[in-house]
């Protein structure tokens, strides 16, 4: 690998009129399916909320000024292995910042991270303590944004988590900070395994039970764990069905979310409707709309539905393969298993695991996350529940996501 500075060029978002005049067209000539009578969200997103937004999308979201908005972001791009990576990198002007890796999930992008960067980066500003302040690298994974998909072999996540390392390095970044949701959490606990020793600590929200795995048996829960439980075993039932898919035939998908940019808004808006925050009635009362459809945008200009979702076949390969180790260790120890057992070292492929560093966990409201089912060893040091907010919390709730961050991270240093 090419780990001179050098290597990393500068990047503008530019996407032509012409493209922006396309997805007008489309959407204008979309062939809208109906309602059933009688139906609302449990049979998918009504064509009664997804027709008004997608009239928004075309009429009146104004993607120049996102586009403008995004563009005075220092934006970077370099090639890992003939893998294009694209990331943000915002240095805190404090000295003494340590360098955090922020890495995205699905169906997610840098986007998510945007308003915490100026409380990570400028923490005085932000009612913060001038020690707090880091370094931000914002990476858009593989697959994902504007790191288009190169060719096979990069949903692997630790090929991907030692992509990461290497960008990290290529910055002078010897030692770092790494936080991550979904996609991005799994990301997150391999890095200490390509990178032994550079990785000071970690955070991730929502860890969740493996997806395509067994339910989690209630009995013996009680509370908050024994809700989350239940709709997890709901969600593995009923709210699946989109992982199976692109975990089994990302091909077939992909050709509706490359042709229809209805389709790729459906696919998307709905999951921001059932992972965000339970008090929000509709999408738009969980995330900024506009924030919300310049992530859709993002998918649709880059062509990211059909890669993003060959990522995740590719992913679900690692993750059924380690779950299924994890598995087979736990029934020898009669411990459960869950995705931070999957990540074994051992069960990898053998070797001696490194030592891990501190890690900690924030739950939100939205999240499966069982401590007993997740974390049985209690290997995070910090485990954090909260009432509010789900899936995208820097989104969501950034004041929230900051405040973890900068406690835990400040623990460790």
């Amino acid at each position: 690998m090419n780990n001179t500075t050098s290597s990393i060029r500068p990047f503008r978002i530019e996407i032509a009129d012409s493209a922006l005049d396309d997805l007008r067209t489309r959407l204008t000539q979309t062939r809208w399916p109906r309602d059933l009578d009688g139906t609302a969200w449990e049979r998918g997103i009504p064509v009664s909320y997804l027709r008004p937004l997608a009239e928004y999308w075309r009429d009146r979201f104004d993607w120049k000024a996102q586009e403008a908005q995004l563009n005075e972001l220092p934006h970077f791009v370099t090639d890992v292995d003939g893998q294009p990576i694209h990331f943000v990198h915002v240095r805190s002007a404090v000295a003494g910042a340590r360098p955090l890796l922020l890495l995205h999930g699905w169906p997610s992008s840098f986007v998510e991270f945007l308003d915490v960067i100026g409380p990570l980066t400028d923490p005085v500003a932000h009612g913060g303590r001038e020690e707090d302040a880091v370094h931000v690298v914002i990476p858009s994974l593989p697959g994902f944004g504007f790191s288009p998909l190169s060719g096979q072999g990069w949903g692997d996540l630790f090929r991907v988590a030692g992509a990461m390392a290497d960008v990290m390095t290529r910055l002078g970044y010897d030692r770092f900070l790494a936080q991550g949701t979904d996609v991005g959490s799994g990301i997150v606990g391999m890095l200490p395994m390509v990178a032994p020793g550079r990785v000071i600590a970690t955070h991730v929200n929502g860890p969740s039970p493996f997806p395509l795995g067994a339910a989690i048996p209630v009995d013996g829960l009680t509370g908050a764990d024994r809700e989350r439980a239940e709709r997890f075993n709901v969600f593995r039932e009923d709210g699946a069905g989109y992982l199976h898919i692109q975990a089994t035939r990302p091909q077939t998908i992909a050709y509706g979310l490359n042709d229809s940019p209805v389709a790729q808004l459906a696919w998307i808006v709905e999951k921001f409707k059932e992972w965000s925050d339970p008090a929000a009635a509709l999408p738009e009362d969980a995330v900024d709309i506009d924030r919300l459809l310049t992530t859709v945008s993002l998918y649709w200009f880059t062509e990211g539905g059909w890669s993003s979702a060959h990522a995740l076949y590719e992913g679900m390969q690692v993750y059924r393969r380690f779950a299924a180790m994890a598995a087979t260790d736990s029934n020898a120890s009669g411990e459960g298993a869950s995705d931070e057992g999957a990540y074994d070292a051992g069960a990898a492929g053998g070797w001696e695991a490194p030592p891990m560093p501190p890690a900690a966990a924030s739950v939100f409201a939205a999240d499966f996350s069982v401590r007993s089912v997740i974390d049985p060893a209690s290997a995070f040091e910090s485990w954090t529940e909260h009432e509010n907010a789900g899936h995208f919390p820097a989104m969501e709730a950034p004041e929230t996501l900051v405040a973890d961050l900068r406690r835990f991270f400040g623990e460790h240093r």
